[in-house]
C-alpha cells in the first residue's frame, strides 16, 4: 500500500514539475515556486537547499532564499486540546489568560501568547497535529524521489541528493521534539546568561513536553525595523560588531551554536542603547564541531583573511574537503583566482559569507564535501553578517574576526590551557595514572616475555643454521663419493 501511495505522489510531484517548466529550464525561482507547490514541509526541504552552496550554483542558491515559512493557522480548538492533553490540565487552570489569536503559525509549530497565574507573560509553542507523520510520509517520498535521480541522472554524483535528503532528515526530525528544542535553548541561555550580548528566554520545564513548550515572552525590535532601531537611539555600529562577537564567541568559545539565525528569529534588545545586544529565539536547530574540526576552521579562516593560499589549500586536502588526490598547486591557482578580485575591494566593503559561497562553488570541481555541521555553520554566519550590514553598512567582519583568531589559536598551545584542561579533566586523568603502574608491570612482562622468547628464536635459528651446514656437509660428501664411484666404473669398464 505504501508502494502504491509513493508512486502515486511521485506522478504527482513528476506532474507538478512539468507544470511549473522545472525540467526544462531549471533555476531556483522556478524550483522554489514548484516546493511551495508541494507544501510546506518541501517549502523547509528548499530553505535547506538554500544553504547548500556546495552542490547548487550562487544564483540557484539565493532564489530559494526567497522561501517562506508562513502558513495557515489551524484551528484554536485544536491547540488548546493538545495543550491541555499534554500538560494534563484545562487550560484555564494553568493560565490566567490565553490569546486565542496566534503570533505565528509556520510548517510545524504554532505559537499564542499567554499569562501565568504569577503574572509572568508566555508564548505557548504547539506542533501541528498529526504533523509527525506527515513529516515522515514526506521523508519517504523524498527518500525514493533522490534514489530515482540518483539511478536517471548520470551527473547526480555531484549534486549529492541522498546525502542532502539525510542531512535534511536528521535537521527537521530534531525540530518535532519540543523538549530537545527546550535543552538547546536552556544551554544557549547558561552559554550568554553573564553577557549582555545575547538574551535568551527562559524554559517553564514544569510545562514542557515534546509537544508544548512554554518560553518566557520577550519584548525586542526586529532586527530588520531599522527605523525603530534609530527611533531607541540605539548605537547601530556597536549592534552590528556584536552581532560577528555573538558568532565567533558560540563557535570557538563554547562549542555550541545557533543554527537558525534568520532575521525572523533575532531580535534587537531595548534595554540598554548604548551598549545593545540581541534577543535570540527557536533554538530547535543547532550545531557543535569536534576540536579538530575547530581548529581546521579557525586555520582557514586565519588563512583566507591573510590571503594564504598555500596554506589554505593544504587545509582544504587534509581536512579531507575535496579529494586526497587533488593537485595542491592548482588547488591553491584557484582558491587566489577566487580571492583576488574580491581582495581587490575595501576590506569593509567584502561580504565574508559570500566569499565562502565563492570558495565553496569554485572548489566544487575538486569534489568538495561538507559535513552538516560546518554547512549549518556557513548558513549561521550568513544570516549573522547579513543582518549586521543591514543595521550597519560599514561593518568590517574581518577586522573583528583576525584578532580574535589569532587569539584564539594562541591559547590552544599555552600553558593556562594545559592548565584548565587538567582542571577540566582531572577526574579521567587521575584514573587513568592509577592505572599506570600495572600498565608499566605489563609492558615489563611483555619485554622479558619478548626477551625470553628472542633468546629461544635466537637459540633454534642457530640451531638451523647448525642443521643446514651438516646437511650441506653431508650432502657434499655423497656428491664427492657418487663422483668417485663413476669414476671407477669408468675406468674398469
Amino acid at each position: 500500500m505504501n508502494f502504491i501511495i509513493v508512486i502515486f505522489e511521485l506522478l504527482r510531484m513528476s506532474f507538478l514539475g512539468l507544470q511549473k517548466g522545472i525540467f526544462y529550464k531549471p533555476n531556483g525561482e522556478k524550483l522554489a515556486a514548484f516546493l511551495e507547490s508541494l507544501g510546506p514541509i518541501f517549502t523547509k526541504f528548499g530553505q535547506l537547499l538554500s544553504t547548500r552552496t556546495d552542490i547548487l550554483d550562487f544564483k540557484t542558491a539565493k532564489q530559494l532564499e526567497s522561501l517562506t515559512d508562513n502558513c495557515k493557522p489551524f484551528e484554536v480548538s485544536k491547540f488548546k486540546k493538545i495543550v491541555e492533553s499534554e500538560l494534563g490540565d484545562s487550560i484555564t487552570n494553568i493560565f490566567h489568560s490565553f490569546d486565542e489569536v496566534p503570533l505565528a503559525a509556520a510548517s510545524l509549530a504554532q505559537v499564542h501568547s499567554a499569562k501565568l497565574k504569577n503574572g509572568d507573560e508566555v508564548v505557548i509553542k504547539v506542533l501541528r497535529p498529526g504533523i509527525e507523520k506527515r513529516v515522515k510520509k514526506n521523508l519517504r517520498l523524498l527518500k525514493s524521489a533522490a534514489r530515482i535521480f540518483s539511478y536517471l541522472y548520470k551527473d547526480s554524483y555531484r549534486l549529492k541528493p541522498n546525502e542532502v535528503i539525510r542531512d535534511y532528515e536528521t535537521t527537521i526530525l530534531k525540530e518535532l521534539d519540543l523538549k530537545l528544542e527546550a535543552s538547546n535553548t536552556n544551554l544557549t541561555r547558561k552559554n550568554f546568561l553573564d553577557s549582555d550580548e545575547l538574551y535568551i528566554p527562559e524554559v517553564y520545564w514544569d510545562l514542557t513536553t515534546s509537544k508544548v513548550m512554554v518560553l518566557e515572552r520577550i519584548d525586542g525590535i526586529p532586527c530588520t525595523d531599522i527605523k525603530e532601531i534609530e527611533r531607541h537611539r540605539i548605537d547601530k555600529k556597536i549592534l552590528a560588531e556584536t552581532g560577528v562577537m555573538i558568532f565567533l564567541n558560540q563557535i570557538f568559545r563554547d562549542n555550541f551554536f545557533h543554527a537558525d539565525m534568520h532575521p525572523g528569529n533575532i531580535f534587537v534588545s531595548k534595554k540598554n542603547p548604548e551598549n545593545p545586544g540581541y534577543i535570540a529565539i527557536d533554538c530547535a536547530i543547532t550545531g557543535s564541531l569536534s576540536n579538530d574540526e575547530r581548529y581546521t576552521l579557525a586555520r582557514m579562516l586565519q588563512s583566507v583573511l591573510k590571503q594564504n593560499y598555500k596554506s589554505l589549500a593544504n587545509l582544504f586536502i587534509t581536512s579531507e574537503w575535496v579529494n586526497p588526490d587533488t593537485n595542491k598547486i592548482e588547488l591553491e591557482n584557484t582558491l587566489r583566482a577566487c580571492c583576488e578580485p574580491i581582495f581587490e575591494k575595501p576590506l569593509s566593503e567584502i561580504e565574508f559569507g559570500k566569499l565562502l559561497l565563492y570558495l565553496f562553488q569554485s572548489t566544487r570541481q575538486y569534489g568538495l564535501s561538507l559535513q552538516t555541521s560546518l554547512v549549518l555553520l556557513q548558513k549561521t554566519l550568513i544570516h549573522i553578517e547579513g543582518m549586521g550590514r543591514q543595521i550597519y553598512p560599514e561593518l568590517d567582519f574581518w577586522g573583528l574576526a583576525e584578532p580574535y583568531l589569532d587569539n584564539w589559536l594562541k591559547e590552544q598551545f599555552s600553558p593556562l590551557r594545559l592548565k584548565e584542561y587538567i582542571i577540566e579533566n582531572k577526574e579521567d586523568i587521575l584514573f587513568k595514572a592509577s592505572e599506570a603502574p600495572g600498565i608499566v608491570y605489563e609492558a615489563l612482562d611483555e619485554l622479558r616475555s619478548y626477551s625470553k622468547t628472542k633468546k629461544s628464536n635466537d637459540k633454534r635459528m642457530k640451531d638451523l643454521e647448525l642443521q643446514l651446514s651438516n646437511q650441506k656437509y653431508i650432502i657434499r660428501v655423497i656428491g664427492v663419493v657418487i663422483i668417485v664411484c663413476v669414476a671407477i666404473i669408468l675406468i674398469v669398464s
